[in-house]
């Protein structure tokens, strides 16, 4: 594979565009949807969020990738700097690059009138740098799944209604929960083969503070709250009943559990259930956006 196609761990942006998806869907349902501003906040959601994998990388490259020795198709990052592919130097050039395309996008949906997107943006820049950067790195600090929920789940789809719209709505928040907890879902599954070098190299996320063994059993509980707040979704905000169709989805999340709960201490049998976890992401997210699009559709 091309290196730099390598290092943009492209596969990893169902986390964030599912959930563009969700909250244009959600506009959908009250009467609005703009395909330019759909479009724009696609491709700036898409651009910080590689951004902020390659800014991941160039900082891990100093800490725990150097020494991480059970890497997997989904954990251990892209590698393309351990292996020689690209220089560091290279990767940050990269990062910056796509952050000045979100800020391209961002200046077509100012001119368009959505002049939050400003806020918006800075709270995912921010986000993205306080993850993987110092002095912060958040993700050494117990706080990084914290910061990863709300900026691939609740921001994200709040952002995507109010490109569409041009209103903000607690609706359009809580439509994110579902999503932020399977990307934290999978940020969580990835610590576990990353557990030893994440230690030795001082990286304290939750995983390593907690341990494998208790950790298992959050990552299933973090899988069964976004099902759950899905109901929420419906019992509190009195969303339609379609968007259920998410539970489509939910056999896979027992494989996934299944998995973690037999094997967490083994990489390569680790491999399917974190999968998994990313084809939940985007199958549970979907069929909730397709929930709300028929809801809409039945009440025209």
């Amino acid at each position: 594979m091309n290196p730099y196609i390598k290092a943009l761990r492209a596969p990893f942006l169902a986390g964030s565009l599912v959930p563009v998806i969700i909250g244009t869907c959600l506009a959908f349902t009250v009467g609005y949807f703009s395909l330019y501003n759909f479009f724009l906040a696609m491709l700036g959601v898409a651009s910080l969020h590689l951004a902020a994998n390659l800014l991941n990388d160039y900082y891990d490259a100093r800490g725990s990738d150097p020494i991480n020795l059970r890497v997997t198709p989904y954990s251990g990052g892209s590698r393309v700097i351990q292996d020689g592919d690209l220089r560091a130097t290279t990767v940050l050039g990269m990062s910056i690059l796509f952050l000045a395309l979100a800020l391209v996008s961002a200046v077509f949906l100012i001119r368009a009138g959505r002049l939050l997107v400003v806020p918006l943006g800075i709270l995912g820049i921010f986000a993205g740098w306080s993850y993987s950067a110092p002095p912060l790195q958040l993700m050494s600090r117990g706080w990084g799944e914290a910061i990863i929920f709300f900026a691939f789940g609740p921001l994200v789809t709040m952002g995507a209604y109010y490109v569409n719209t041009g209103l903000l709505s607690l609706e359009s928040f809580a439509i994110g929960f579902p999503q932020g907890f399977l990307i934290t879902g999978v940020i969580w599954i990835n610590q576990f083969p990353d557990y030893q070098a994440d230690r030795e190299a001082g990286k304290k996320n939750l995983v390593v503070r907690l341990g494998p063994a208790i950790s298992r059993c959050l990552y299933c509980l973090i899988m069964i709250l976004s099902f759950i707040s899905v109901i929420l979704l419906v019992g509190l905000f009195e969303m339609h009943y379609l968007i259920m169709l998410a539970f489509i989805s939910f056999p896979m999340a027992l494989h996934a559990m299944g998995i973690v709960w037999r094997e967490y201490l083994s990489r390569d049998n680790l491999i399917p259930a974190q999968a998994l976890t990313v084809q939940i992401i985007i199958t549970q997210g979907l069929l909730l956006s397709f929930g709300l699009f028929l809801s809409r559709l039945i009440y025209v």
